[in-house]
């Protein structure tokens, strides 16, 4: 859980009145009350008011000294979605700007698509388009992802591995990207704790087991700082403190560069922060006297800065007893924009917001223009999704043209990345290329600093196949693609005709009857193609996938096969019921699970032990061959591949959601560190609680973490989550869970 304070309204006009006028701090008021009297009858999965998430979203905005119209948003961002008030609602009572805000941070609920993953792309390319013509849009949906981030222990646990996987794929690079860094450190922390808790909580301990030796290092390192700067005359304005690692960032070197902790070296780290870009080169030679620097360890960002504004100067030096000490160097200018990024841009200050051209800047930002360009360039919301996180979210490498322009890609990305990064025609006519002077084969992997030198030829015959195989980005690989789609339309279009009718064949269909003019129109127009023959050449090109397309040719004769399969599995059931209809010991047996079958009695029914169902949990049964119906969690994954087809399932519930006994088993498995006596007190806060512990087993890391798995009895689900919860708050426990076998 996070330790972050939870925000009171009256905490949140404390903060936009210590910076906004009086009818600006009213206009905040009045969102706040419109979105009370929207949420009133609401609640969170953790049982308290929904009221307090737009509280805490709005808090987040306000500490970042975001405008009136972004705070008034935060407040009122899950209003069209989660309640019975408009978008029309909002733009007359709000104006036009809020309004747009709230509508892009919306998601696409009312559309019905075939996966949750559809739905999850299509929602992240609504934002992100609604992120270029208002950048205010993704700063509330940062923070309203911070807070659902900060609160994700009330959800299951394959729920908080997807939204944490989300997170770090897509909302983390995001605040990089837009240089908000205060939330893109929280957002990826809290990611690590759930997708990866036991190294999440090994740093932990580690980091705090010697924080005390860290903090006196950190002291002794700022006092002779202070020492060495005394002649420079920096003025009062000076800061000079330790920074803290963040725990993701110490992981993410571990694992990448294959390091211990112990050899993790920024750990120790300074920042200081004056009043001009002179005081900051004046710093770093002081530094770079008093204590020797470590050879490639020196970074200026200040004349080369990152794409998302940050500017400083990095260098890490041997310090005092010889230890690799980072120092960071920047102004006070860069610091505001270090931690809060665009938002600093957006920052409300004097009455106004800071910048008059606020459409003009969010234009700036590279992100939305790569981001507007792969909306042009992608087909589909799939391939725009991964456009994204290739090309945009990636590590960046920097490189120069003869000229001295700076041409920025990601990692990996060679000579016609940048040809095409440049210019389509230019990566159409690339000949060749030199970098630094000397001639490179395509493959070349371009490097920081790089003088990239592209070779062109204005007769030359184009791209090669070879080419798809050879860059990095989706950008080029697209334009790659273009080309060959308006060369080879002809050859495309009957080479996707016949692997259609390839892929008809082999399922057992007759390609003649199905794929006539009409119908492949229809399906052309289902899957988004102006013309049949469009379809059909993407299909030969390899843009689209034959079995797809194969799958809405056929899909009127599936829809009528599933319904014969599911009557078939009625009569199953039915015919399972007449076999089992005299009772017998095993009946009774099974009545006493306390679980009903709908529609059908005296039926056979055992709790699967794989997923050991206890009352209160929602569940599903799944009617066996000759052995009754199993129950099951309905989120057991066992039975989803039946789940998906419709089949053998059907609808059963708990007699009492009580229980009828006050043993069920649950398989429970506990997470922590392994220190003296942790499980005394597991096996100590159980007995506290049921007098049923059925077995326990034990294993030890070499990284020191156990876990612990553990069967015991309990009569519902409240008293599971009970025993749970007192787990949960013993010293050094991480993580506690329900098991699925």
């Amino acid at each position: 859980m996070s330790q972050t304070k939870e925000l009171t309204h009256d905490d949140v006009q404390k903060i936009v009145s210590s910076y906004m006028n009086d009818d600006h701090v009213a206009l905040v008021e009045k969102a706040y009350r419109f979105a009370s009297i929207c949420h009133r009858d609401q609640r969170r999965k953790s049982g308290e008011p929904y009221i307090i998430h737009p509280i805490q979203v709005a808090g987040i905005l306000a500490n970042l000294h975001m405008d009136p119209e972004t705070v008034c948003a935060g407040y009122l961002h899950d209003i069209v979605e989660d309640t019975g008030a408009t978008l029309g609602d909002i733009k007359e009572l709000f104006g036009p700007t809020i309004a747009l805000i709230v509508d892009g941070d919306t998601k696409l609920g009312k559309i019905h698509y075939k996966s949750n993953r559809e739905q999850m792309a299509a929602t992240h390319r609504k934002l992100l388009l609604a992120m270029s013509k208002d950048i205010r849009v993704m700063i509330v949906k940062l923070a309203d992802r911070l807070h659902n981030m900060r609160t994700l222990q009330h959800l299951r646990p394959d729920k908080q591995r997807r939204i944490s996987n989300e997170t770090l794929e897509i909302y983390a690079p995001i605040a990089d990207r837009l240089g908000i860094s205060t939330i893109k450190w929280e957002l990826e922390d809290l990611s690590l704790r759930y997708l990866n808790p036991q190294q999440y909580y090994r740093i932990v301990h580690l980091m705090n087991s010697r924080r005390d030796q860290r903090v006196a290092y950190i002291n002794h390192a700022i006092e002779l700082i202070k020492d060495s700067l005394k002649d420079l005359k920096l003025g009062p304005n000076v800061e000079i403190y330790g920074r803290p690692k963040h725990i993701y960032s110490v992981y993410r070197k571990m694992v990448t560069q294959h390091k211990q902790f112990s050899q993790i070296y920024d750990l120790l780290a300074i920042r200081v922060v004056v009043d001009t870009i002179k005081d900051c080169y004046a710093v770093l030679g002081a530094i770079h006297t008093s204590w020797k620097p470590m050879p490639g360890r020196f970074k200026d960002y200040i004349a080369m800065p990152k794409t998302n504004g940050y500017q400083s100067l990095h260098t890490t030096v041997i310090g005092p007893e010889g230890r690799p000490l980072e120092v960071q160097i920047r102004t006070h200018h860069m610091h505001e924009v270090a931690e809060y990024g665009v938002a600093a841009h957006w920052a409300y200050k004097e009455g106004k917001i800071n910048g008059v051209q606020q459409t003009l800047d969010s234009r700036k930002l590279n992100v939305v223009k790569e981001i507007l360009e792969l909306r042009k360039e992608s087909n589909g919301t799939d391939e725009f999704m991964q456009g994204i996180q290739s090309d945009v979210f990636a590590d960046k490498v920097y490189a120069f043209t003869p000229k001295g322009d700076v041409i920025e890609m990601p990692v990996g990305s060679g000579p016609l990345d940048m040809a095409y990064q440049i210019h389509t025609e230019v990566g159409n006519h690339t000949t060749g290329a030199k970098v630094n002077g000397r001639i490179v084969p395509l493959d070349y992997e371009i490097k920081n600093g790089d003088i990239v030198d592209i070779l062109t030829f204005s007769s030359s015959a184009g791209p090669s196949q070879d080419w798809l195989d050879l860059v990095k980005t989706r950008r080029a690989r697209n334009k790659i693609r273009q080309f060959f789609r308006a060369h080879n339309r002809d050859e495309n279009i009957e080479t996707g005709k016949q692997m259609i009718a390839t892929q008809l064949r082999d399922a057992g269909y007759d390609p003649l009857a199905l794929m006539t003019e009409e119908k492949s129109v229809q399906v052309a127009q289902a899957m988004h193609y102006n013309t049949a023959d469009d379809m059909f050449a993407a299909v030969g090109f390899g843009d689209l996938a034959p079995v797809g397309v194969r799958n809405r040719f056929t899909a009127d004769i599936r829809q009528k096969e599933r319904s014969d399969r599911q009557a078939a599995a009625q009569k199953a059931l039915l015919e399972d019921h007449e076999t089992l209809e005299k009772p017998s010991e095993k009946q009774a047996k099974a009545s006493s699970e306390g679980v009903v079958v709908e529609g059908v009695d005296n039926m056979l029914v055992r709790l699967s032990h794989c997923c050991d169902p206890v009352p209160g949990d929602s569940i599903v049964g799944y009617i066996t061959k000759g052995r009754g119906v199993s129950i099951h969690r309905a989120d057991c994954p066992n039975i989803a591949n039946a789940e998906k087809s419709g089949q053998r399932l059907v609808t059963v519930y708990w007699a009492n959601p009580n229980g009828d006994k006050t043993n069920y088993d649950a398989d429970i498995e506990v997470q922590g560190y392994n220190r003296n006596g942790m499980l005394n007190d597991i096996l100590r806060s159980i007995n506290n609680s049921t007098r049923f512990l059925n077995s326990v087993n034990g294993k030890v890391d070499h990284n020191k973490m156990v876990t612990i798995s553990l069967t015991i009895g309990v009569r519902n689900l409240q008293q599971l989550e009970l025993i749970m919860n007192a787990l949960k708050n013993i010293k050094d426990v991480y993580v506690v869970k329900r098991v699925i076998h």
